[in-house]
């Protein structure tokens, strides 16, 4: 699978895959659209269901020249180099995008989640012109998604799960699926569990405890940084061989009913957003509802326009 370029070609794989993660890390956009814009989703879907743990049992052969040489044709056969070339950019993309995102949700949360609000809502539109709901089972489908996402929002409105460890490895390995899931955003479901804000501010907690054990600070606030960190990845690869697999699955079997549930959790989810800009808002005055109504436009606008340049993409 993996061919041979120059600098110039795995830069832009980096590149692609920055594009990915900065996605991701906004509500209702999706890495795996992103992956699909930018031509790289057969391989990346090609690469992850390529990798074999078998391969780890070439590092006890590489002190010999025959040791090294499997080793390197596995990863090749893998398309490991894509894979990280790609996850670098992602990762490096998502944790500068995410902590602005942070700062965004903290200090400007008006704005923000009616933003995320429109974002939200447009792509449930979008995406539903690609399921059918002619069947009562789908309807049927589609009442449970959106019931089920407007329950879990509502107790995440209320506070929703501690970030425990544990908590946040199921995070990641619930929003890794986005990476291989046209249409489902990894940041809106982070939304629905809750877990976005405290999650989305983990980049910028390493980022602060390094600096600041570089400069003297306490090494044991850089451990507890890391704690949370290390969670969300050690979920994220779980998920890419597990939930976001299981998903896959059900695409296949049941393509047209599970489509039917991811969109409708979008609609569900609505209330989140929602609930949050009111929570915010203490007194609706004219400047506030204008700012709510342009934020919430300029999150469904770019979702369209994503969609009018995207129209020939099969999800």
């Amino acid at each position: 699978m993996a061919d041979s370029v120059g600098i110039r070609g795995w830069l832009a794989i980096y590149l692609k895959g920055a594009c990915m993660g900065a996605a991701d890390t906004v509500p209702g956009v999706s890495g795996g659209t992103i992956a699909l814009i930018l031509g790289i989703y057969e391989r990346l879907i090609a690469a992850l269901t390529s990798v074999d743990p078998r391969a780890i049992e070439h590092v006890l052969d590489l002190h010999t020249p025959d040791g090294r040489a499997a080793a390197a044709a596995e990863l090749q056969a893998m398309d490991a180099p894509f894979l990280f070339v790609l996850g670098a950019g992602v990762l490096s993309a998502a944790a500068t995008v995410a902590s602005a995102m942070n700062v965004a949700v903290l200090q400007y949360p008006v704005p923000t989640y009616a933003f995320f609000f429109g974002l939200i809502a447009a792509s449930a539109v979008v995406l539903y012109r690609y399921v059918e709901l002619g069947r009562p089972s789908r309807i049927a489908v589609a009442i449970v998604g959106a019931t089920l996402a407007f329950v879990v929002t509502g107790a995440t409105a209320d506070g929703g799960a501690e970030p425990t460890t544990i908590v946040v490895f199921l995070a990641g390995s619930i929003a890794i699926s986005a990476m291989v899931l046209p249409g489902v955003s990894g940041a809106f479901l982070l939304l629905v569990l809750g877990q976005y804000e405290y999650i989305s501010g983990i980049p910028r907690s390493v980022f602060e405890a390094t600096t600041a054990t570089l400069h003297g600070g306490d090494p044991s606030a850089l451990v507890a940084a890391f704690i949370p960190f290390g969670a969300f990845m050690a979920g994220a690869i779980v998920g890419v061989f597990s939930v976001a697999y299981a998903v896959r699955a059900a695409l296949e079997r049941y393509r047209e009913a599970t489509l039917v549930f991811l969109v409708s959790l979008m609609v569900g989810a609505l209330r989140y957003p929602a609930t949050t800009v009111a929570d915010s808002v203490d007194v609706v005055t004219a400047p506030t509802a204008a700012i709510v109504a342009v934020s919430a436009i300029a999150g469904g606008a770019l979702v369209l326009v994503l969609d009018r340049y995207t129209d020939d993409l099969e999800y």
